[in-house]
């Protein structure tokens, strides 16, 4: 099965992204959009896993929050890789919050490594991915509408609190990809 370890966003955050995708496909750009409902800021993919390694993960992801608290965090910013201009995967980046996303994902990536799933090439960056460009088809109008939005963006008041970390199953399907929560574990709370 394919998995992955993510932080859930609340429902009215995805309804608040679902808006800012709604206004980027205006563009009319060749863009596959995330579905809203499977909006979340991924910490870790960890690929095609078997149970025996859902097992081992889902307690490498305990042992990597276990001393965590829940901490608030922020949508601030709008943004593309590998660079605005020419965007491929659109992004909503954080800042409050963005120090204690890095730390649980570097925890989860020495953690994991241990049980064999290979660490990321790259460091981490805390993103939301919203969606990725299939062609450069309408780019020109799609860089115009994100450079007005982000401006607009960093203006919102777009936070919540992270009281847990979730390892995902993810199935493949035409219509898109299903997740399922395979185990959530909860951060303290003070």
């Amino acid at each position: 099965m394919r998995a992955f370890i993510a932080i859930e966003l609340p429902r009215e955050i995805k309804d608040s992204l679902a808006k800012l995708q709604w206004q980027l496909k205006s563009s009319g750009a060749d863009v596959k959009w995330v579905e809203p409902s499977n909006i979340h800021l991924t910490l870790k993919f960890l690929g095609e896993i078997d149970d025996k390694i859902q097992d081992k993960a889902g307690r490498a992801l305990e042992e990597s929050t276990k001393d965590k608290t829940a901490f608030n965090m922020r949508l601030a910013a709008l943004g593309a890789f590998p660079k605005l201009k020419s965007p491929r995967v659109i992004w909503v980046g954080i800042d409050q919050g963005d120090n204690e996303a890095k730390a649980i994902a570097k925890e989860l990536e020495q953690n994991l490594e241990k049980i064999g799933i290979p660490k990321e090439d790259r460091p981490f960056s805390s993103h939301i991915t919203i969606g990725r460009t299939r062609s450069p088809q309408n780019r020109e109008k799609l860089v115009e509408n994100l450079t007005t939005l982000a401006d607009k963006f960093s203006q919102e008041n777009l936070e919540f609190k992270v009281t847990g970390i979730t390892l995902f199953k993810s199935t493949l399907t035409p219509g898109g990809p299903i997740y399922q929560a395979l185990k959530e574990t909860p951060l303290k709370t003070t």
